[in-house]
């Protein structure tokens, strides 16, 4: 992904219907609030966390990744979530994610899949037999917990790799980042995008860019859009509202804080896979007093 101006990675969020069945109606709605409304610069199909495909079986991650695609149909590149412990698995998402037409991958660095943290050997040996396997570039994808807290020299390590030519990443570490944009970025080894909570100040240091879930994402494209036309009281207040928003809900998680606010705004995304619960009467209702104070609000309420 060339990334000379600013970019907006956006992962739909997964809609599910009362069968926990993917639900396309309303995905291919999300689908193009992403393309139209938060002009995204490249798609998402099932790489993220937020967009719960651990909960998928193997068939229904093809499935959520051909479909978006699909509903995309050529408006953005679509970049495909392949992540698993197991590099065969891995290869064989990129080999189904290539032919429904994905633009590239995007793979998180795994914990081992027997417990304990990789070490970079491990990893260098995880994303070369992928790399190998397969002809499209691929965003390492960061984010500790879910997959390994991996060090800054490890980083740049795998960034040396030919196959990986962008980087996400998940910490709010402004040590880390603003290193790491200027031993990846600005070096030549890779795009480097972070999240949220860290635009602005990724975008004044020279990073690429930010991924982010909508309708977050909304506000997301209008701190650009500002950053871009030197209007940078207006991008500063602009990244204050990440400052609330998600963090005070976000003992309730982060899927279900945005699909309350995309419902909220007349783009249903159902409820988070279950045990897990959608936001409670009181949550909902502090979000939604928050929302009408956004820069999300022009947006046409659907609700009743």
């Amino acid at each position: 992904m060339s990334a000379s101006v600013p970019q907006l990675i956006v992962p739909p969020l997964t809609p599910f219907n009362q069968q926990q069945q993917i639900d396309s109606a309303l995905l291919s709605r999300q689908v193009d609030y992403v393309v139209e409304n938060c002009n995204a610069t490249v798609v998402i199909a099932a790489g993220v966390e937020a967009q719960e495909y651990s909960c998928l079986t193997l068939e229904e991650r093809k499935f959520l990744i051909s479909r978006t695609i699909e509903l995309v149909d050529g408006r953005r590149p679509v970049y495909a979530g392949i992540s698993h412990p197991s590099f065969k698995v891995a290869i064989e998402l990129a080999k189904h994610a290539s032919h429904a037409g994905a633009s590239g991958l995007q793979i998180l660095a795994p914990l081992r899949p027997f417990g304990g943290a990789p070490n970079e050997q491990d990893l260098l040996g995880y994303f070369s037999r992928i790399i190998s396997a397969i002809d499209l570039p691929v965003m390492l994808y960061l984010n500790a917990g879910p997959g390994a807290d991996v060090s800054i020299e490890t980083t740049i390590k795998l960034a040396q790799l030919d196959g990986i030519h962008s980087i996400k990443e998940s910490s709010r570490d402004l040590s880390r980042v603003s290193r790491l944009i200027m031993q990846i970025d600005k070096a030549g080894l890779a795009s480097y995008y972070t999240t949220m909570q860290m635009l602005l100040i990724t975008l004044e240091l020279g990073g690429s860019g930010v991924t982010m879930p909508p309708p977050a994402a909304e506000i997301g494209r209008k701190l650009i859009d500002a950053w871009l036309q030197g209007d940078l009281q207006r991008a500063r207040m602009l990244q204050q509202q990440f400052s609330l928003f998600p963090g005070l809900w976000m003992k309730h998680g982060l899927t279900p804080v945005m699909k309350a606010a995309l419902d909220y705004l007349g783009v249903p995304a159902g409820d988070p896979y279950p045990p897990y619960a959608a936001l409670n009467l009181q949550a909902r209702t502090t979000l939604e007093q928050f929302l009408q104070t956004s820069d999300l609000t022009h947006q046409e309420k659907k609700h009743a």
